[in-house]
């Protein structure tokens, strides 16, 4: 039987809150986490029933670090990692700490608020917030820069198979790799500009959110360098943020997707350029203040660690072939946990 994958593919989410968790040292994390597992699963049970035409959703992600520290199986996911930051000559995609991430989403804020407020009740005493972030959907789908955003987002059957690991991984099958970044921007800079540089920018018009054919299109445009062919896509469900006090206008991009190697070459072409030198113009405007990696295990990987069951339902990772030798040790399949193998601490 297939696992549930998380609802990583749901179109929903007019609201979303964004939280990033990082474990407190010399701290036994375990039983914090399985109740995480299993909330996780119930505040979706739940959304499902009281909001179901709404997308009240809450999905888990879970950094390279935190993987190892909570014993999960072995080997990882073949592509998690600790994001190693990508140089360019002019702009820097940064890399941030973070081992758990949570991707709140709902019709309104309320129940955003809810799930946070219960994340928050179980993971407080093992953990530090160290990311939150408050996103609405402004007007129809744009960022705050004025323009759409996700409009070559994949679409009906071809989210799942973009956004979710299949085969080629087939004990994370229904997992997907998910990547952040919190995008400041400025506002004033970006806005001085005569609309016509604005849309060489992003190399789409701006009222009509329509592209520009390939022959006007500047090459250093963001449409230019973040798309790297239809046959390697991910799923955005970026958001837009402000706080007018302080001045923090941005964008929470966020990725879902079945390989990290896409989201690489995404970020090569943007900071490094393509070719080197020729990055994206919209990185003039953007300032890139996090950068995380995680892995979103599939549901029913999240239901079995809720229900003190092995994560793989029994199955042994190193039936697999992965070649991630981080870390050798199999999962046995003796009913336990297994996650509290490993020492208090990192």
């Amino acid at each position: 039987m297939n696992p549930e994958p998380q609802n990583v593919l749901d179109y929903h989410g007019n609201n979303t809150i964004f939280m990033v968790w990082e474990f407190k040292q010399d701290t036994d994390v375990t039983t914090a986490f399985q109740k995480a597992c299993a909330l996780v699963i119930n505040l979706n049970h739940s959304g499902n029933t009281r909001f179901p035409d709404s997308g009240a959703t809450c999905v888990m992600g879970v950094g390279h670090d935190a993987w190892h520290r909570l014993g999960l199986p072995s080997p990882l996911p073949k592509e998690l990692e600790n994001f190693v930051p990508v140089v360019g000559a002019t702009h820097t995609a940064v890399s941030t700490r973070g081992d758990l991430h949570f991707h709140l989403r709902g019709g309104g804020s309320s129940i955003c608020y809810d799930m946070a407020a219960a994340i928050t009740a179980v993971l407080a005493p093992v953990a530090t917030s160290i990311e939150e972030v408050h996103g609405f959907r402004y007007w129809d789908g744009r960022s705050i820069l004025g323009f759409v955003d996700g409009t070559e987002n994949p679409q009906g059957d071809e989210r799942a198979h973009f956004g979710l690991i299949g085969d080629e991984d087939p004990v994370y099958k229904g997992g997907s790799y998910l990547f952040v970044q919190k995008y400041i921007h400025d506002l004033s800079a970006f806005n001085a500009l005569p609309v016509e540089e604005q849309e060489k920018v992003f190399g789409r018009h701006k009222w009509n959110d329509v592209e520009m054919p390939d022959d006007i299109k500047p090459a250093n445009s963001h449409s230019a360098l973040a798309n790297v062919g239809d046959d390697l896509k991910v799923i955005r469900d970026n958001m837009p943020f402000g706080n007018m006090s302080s001045n923090e206008m941005g964008t929470y991009f966020i990725a879902y997707a079945s390989t990290f190697s896409t989201v690489k070459k995404m970020l090569n072409n943007m900071f490094i350029g393509s070719p080197p030198g020729n990055y994206d113009r919209l990185l003039d405007f953007s300032t890139a203040k996090t950068g995380t990696l995680f892995f979103v295990p599939s549901a029913t990987f999240l239901d079995n660690i809720g229900s003190g069951l092995p994560p793989l339902g029994g199955s042994s990772a190193d039936d697999t072939g992965n070649d991630n030798d981080d870390d050798k040790a199999v999962v046995p399949n003796d009913g336990s946990l297994h996650i509290g193998s490993l020492k208090k601490g990192k």
